[in-house]
């Protein structure tokens, strides 16, 4: 390696440094000129080439203005966590050795090490050790892998391949899902080319779960058909959990495929608190969870599992003459959607070893008492209440009776700085969605946001009257 590059290196892990250093207080969300990030970026291509050291600290110099300190402890929009510090580093080793994670062939180290992880995973959900993994991009493409397996083995049950055959002329299949799944089970139905029009949905109960009691209705209803079944480990607004044990059975007396979208609650399985609300996960016969959330590993990493390995091989792998060897060592390609694809397992597996199986559930258990905590000292203030039952990470917040109130409060907040919390609409109220996912959040921080909202908020009032 040149000493230039060295150097180059050097200076860029200070920059990374510099910038997690500075999370703690930093405001989360960015005041900043998108149109002075266009002009310090933009422009005509460059004819000629640049030195690497002056593209770096040229990306690096605009950009800074611009992030979101979504790393750091008081970032509470969407389901995101903060890379963990290992994990960071590994994936920066992930970067610089640079290696094609598709096979054995292509990577031996990645192979191994995916290996390794997604046995640790299986373990730590409580996911049968026979089940076959792949490391996806997140919840969308896991979710996509589950339901292409899904819909591989509900039609060979049909008699129909539809690998060879494709969709047309085959049997209709039934997909069964709860009204309040998240939106990438319908866009995968789209990719997979079943359409949206195949969904029954069911509807859910006052906190977000899949009504069993009508499920299995509508499962008996319907007709005697290829049948897929979508359940949910943490509903996006409420983190409710359906009840699987129930709905697995109900869906396997009909023959159907269980597919459970588990993008964070499938992490509930890690904690002895919080396992009895995924009691009966390990009898789905698909599973789709996210490492950038709760693992807190860097973006993008995803997880899928699947009960059955033949199905989800079929779904996936493909063969040609030059993609041969290596046969001890398992294909991480053929479980997963893309051919050239990132080493996602080092910083998995550096997620998982550092943190340990306690330190995990430490994790899990952590969020949700601090979720509890910013219900409880929320509600304590006038004016201000909590929408649904805080069952893990997830806590919806409403400000008077007024939907335009709630989203200038949001607003507000979002403008402070001191954090960042999404809105979302939920059961025809606008609502502040508030989800606590990383690793480094402490209950101080939580006061604060508290602090700030409840500050906000009677800004807001006194400048109304």
């Amino acid at each position: 390696m040149s000493e230039s590059l060295r150097d180059l290196l050097a200076r860029t892990a200070a920059r990374i440094a510099d910038y997690r250093d500075a999370t703690a207080d930093a405001a989360v969300f960015p005041a900043f000129d998108a149109g002075d990030v266009r002009a310090s970026l933009g422009g005509p291509l460059p004819e000629h080439a640049t030195p690497a050291s002056a593209v770096v600290d040229q990306l690096a110099d605009a950009v800074a203005p611009a992030l979101v300190t979504s790393t750091g402890p008081r970032y509470f929009g969407f389901v995101i966590g903060g890379a963990l510090d290992a994990a960071t580093c590994s994936d920066l080793l992930a970067t610089g050795w640079d290696q094609n994670a598709y096979n054995a062939l292509s990577s031996p180290a990645a192979a191994i090490v995916e290996e390794i992880a997604g046995a640790w995973l299986k373990e730590l959900l409580g996911l049968p050790a026979s089940a076959s993994f792949g490391f996806a991009t997140g919840a969308q493409a896991a979710n996509t892998i589950g339901l292409a397996a899904a819909r591989h083995h509900v039609l060979s049950v049909a008699g129909w391949d539809v690998e060879q055959e494709g969709l047309i002329g085959a049997p209709r299949v039934r997909v069964v899902a709860g009204e309040e799944r998240h939106a990438t089970i319908d866009r995968t139905l789209r990719l997979l080319g079943l359409g949206t029009a195949v969904i029954e949905a069911v509807p859910a109960d006052g906190n977000g779960a899949v009504d069993v009691a009508r499920l299995a209705e509508t499962l008996a209803s319907g007709p005697d058909a290829p049948t897929i079944v979508c359940l949910q480990a943490g509903n996006v607004n409420t983190g409710a959990v359906d009840d699987l044990a129930g709905a697995i059975l109900f869906a396997h007396e009909r023959g159907a495929w269980v597919h459970v979208d588990g993008a964070f609650g499938l992490w509930a399985g890690a904690s002895d608190a919080t396992r009895h609300l995924v009691t009966g996960v390990a009898d789905a016969d698909s599973w789709a969870c996210d490492g950038h959330k709760w693992l807190n590993v860097p973006y993008d990493c995803g997880f899928v599992f699947c009960a059955h390995p033949d199905a989800h091989a079929a779904a996936m792998r493909y063969t040609a003459a030059y993609l041969v060897g290596h046969d001890a060592i398992r294909s991480g390609g053929d479980y997963v959607l893309e051919s050239s694809r990132r080493a996602r397992g080092f910083a998995t597996w550096a997620a998982l070893r550092q943190l340990g199986r306690a330190g995990i559930a430490d994790l899990v258990e952590r969020c949700c008492a601090l979720a509890r905590h910013f219900a409880v000292e929320l509600a304590r203030i006038e004016g201000i209440g909590v929408a649904n039952e805080v069952v893990l990470n997830q806590v919806l917040v409403r400000f008077g009776s007024d939907d335009a109130h709630t989203d200038a409060v949001i607003d507000a907040v979002q403008r402070d700085g001191t954090c960042w919390m999404g809105a979302t609409t939920w059961h025809g109220r606008r609502l502040m969605r508030i989800s606590v996912s990383n690793w480094s959040t402490t209950e101080a921080d939580v006061d604060r946001c508290v602090e700030v909202i409840g500050r906000v908020r009677a800004g807001l009032e006194a400048r109304a009257v």
